[in-house]
């Protein structure tokens, strides 16, 4: 896809998480394309951008990873602020803590102060997860499981497809209709933004879980960035300093429908 300077938006800050670079499960076809589309003059990466764990169990590196790596490192020479925020699965990183590499910052965690003046803690979340703290080799098998389920999904879907039906998400079902997941994401939100109030902030921006969010929780803001393996969301601040959530996929469906139905209002108008 290539990129029109007039549908191009532009934003004061953009915050992604787990891509997952280094997976068959990272959708770095529409991520490059989300890329083209948004400009930001800061961009947070808010961890597991690269996925060491399966890196390190097999490589898998296609062109399509490389082309999302050059385009952010792109954005960076071009003038945008890049900090990267690691996560669990690329911990790695943790090592270079307060190090810049190619005009990307590795922090910990960073406090970003929005236009409107409101704080936001951003910081990945795997330190507020007690499986991933306690029980490594648990999340490693949940990591496996999440993998699995991916699998299945994409041969489920392809099936869909052909009896043109619409994409269904095996592990978003699980995680929302599984009793102890949904309590699971409860605590999570609620332990992030308990974090936030502690270090004096009005909310959080986090990732890890693979659930994109915007809501209150107790009394502070929870956004929560997705993922781009299957939901493809991110989340922009607005130079008023309004957060929204983008749902790639739909901005997608609302363009071809804005497109399509283009000629009828040319025809309207003529």
């Amino acid at each position: 896809m290539s990129q029109d300077p007039e549908s191009t938006i532009r934003v004061r800050t953009l915050f992604l998480s787990d891509l997952h670079l280094g997976t068959k499960g990272c959708q770095a076809a529409l991520l490059l394309d989300f890329l083209r589309d948004v400009d930001a003059d800061t961009i947070y990466l808010v961890g597991d951008i690269v996925d060491g764990w399966q890196l390190r169990s097999g490589w898998y590196w296609p062109q399509a990873h490389n082309d999302v790596v050059q385009k952010l490192l792109r954005k960076v020479r071009k003038g945008a602020h890049v900090v990267y925020v690691p996560g669990n699965h690329d911990e790695f990183l943790r090592d270079y803590i307060g190090t810049t590499f190619g005009g990307i910052e590795i922090a910990d965690s960073r406090v970003h102060v929005a236009a409107d003046g409101k704080r936001y803690l951003v910081i990945h979340g795997d330190q507020f997860d007690m499986v991933v703290r306690h029980s490594k080799w648990l999340a490693h098998l949940g990591d496996w499981a999440y993998t699995t389920a991916l699998t299945v999904n994409t041969v489920v879907n392809r099936v869909r497809r052909r009896l043109g039906l619409a994409y269904w998400s095996l592990s978003a079902w699980a995680k929302l209709k599984v009793k102890n997941a949904v309590n699971f994401i409860g605590q999570f939100e609620i332990f992030l933004a308990s974090e936030a109030r502690r270090q004096g902030a009005d909310g959080v921006i986090c990732g890890h879980i693979h659930h994109a969010a915007h809501r209150e929780v107790e009394g502070l803001t929870y956004l929560n960035t997705g993922d781009w393996v299957e939901s493809c969301t991110g989340i922009v601040e607005h130079y008023d300093g309004r957060m929204e959530v983008l749902h790639y996929p739909t901005m997608l469906r609302e363009r071809r429908a804005a497109e399509a139905f283009e000629p009828e209002i040319r025809r309207a108008v003529a």
